[in-house]
């Protein structure tokens, strides 16, 4: 009777992990959790909130880079969606572009360019929108601003217009940086891209 249970329990396995999909993080420095321990950071939060939700058939997967521009993610971008074939892609890539004052035309493109590859694969893709300080400029932040909601709209993806809302500009929660979000914004970043993921699951 054990083997016969043994065989059984091990059968089931099997079957539960053919059925799992993969969520995939793509992004920068935000979302590989700079400056903190990596299980503090949103990602890893966001898989404990499937699993108290209930959602045990999905796995969170972190491909994030520190440093990452969209440039970086269109040249790494096939070799991550096959290697973990997501269901689910959620793009957070742009934010090193704009502050490196890189041409918003040029991250449309990119981003253009990775959610086709993404869903040419029947990847669903979920964009998390960004802002820049305003000390690049008003012309230069608004250009960059509306590429992610133009990008949205012309893929046809759903999307959070602003990743870091009440967060960013928030001092108790930024690092000393002001550019990266600290452990205790975490669960709020968590809560900005949930709203739009529970409605792609």
């Amino acid at each position: 009777m054990k083997s016969i249970y043994g065989l059984m329990l091990g059968f089931c396995l099997i079957i539960n992990q053919a059925w799992a999909a993969n969520i995939v993080v793509f992004g920068d420095s935000i979302s590989a959790a700079y400056g903190l321990e990596v299980n503090k950071g949103w990602v890893v939060k966001l898989q404990h909130k499937l699993t108290q939700q209930k959602n045990n058939q999905y796995t969170v997967i972190n491909a994030s880079v520190s440093g990452e521009t969209t440039t970086g993610g269109l040249t790494r971008l096939p070799m991550v969606l096959k290697q973990h074939q997501p269901k689910v892609l959620i793009l957070e890539l742009g934010g090193n572009d704009g502050l490196r004052g890189q041409s918003p035309k040029l991250m449309q493109q990119n981003l253009q360019a990775m959610i086709k590859q993404a869903q040419q694969q029947k990847v669903t893709v979920l964009l998390l929108g960004m802002k820049i300080p305003p000390n690049y400029g008003k012309a230069y932040t608004q250009a960059f601003e509306k590429v992610f909601a133009q990008v949205a709209k012309q893929q046809k993806v759903a999307f959070v217009p602003f990743f870091l809302e009440g967060v960013g500009g928030n001092n108790q929660l930024m690092q000393a940086d002001n550019i990266h979000p600290n452990a205790q914004a975490q669960d709020k970043l968590v809560q900005n891209v949930w709203v739009q993921l529970q409605e792609l699951l």
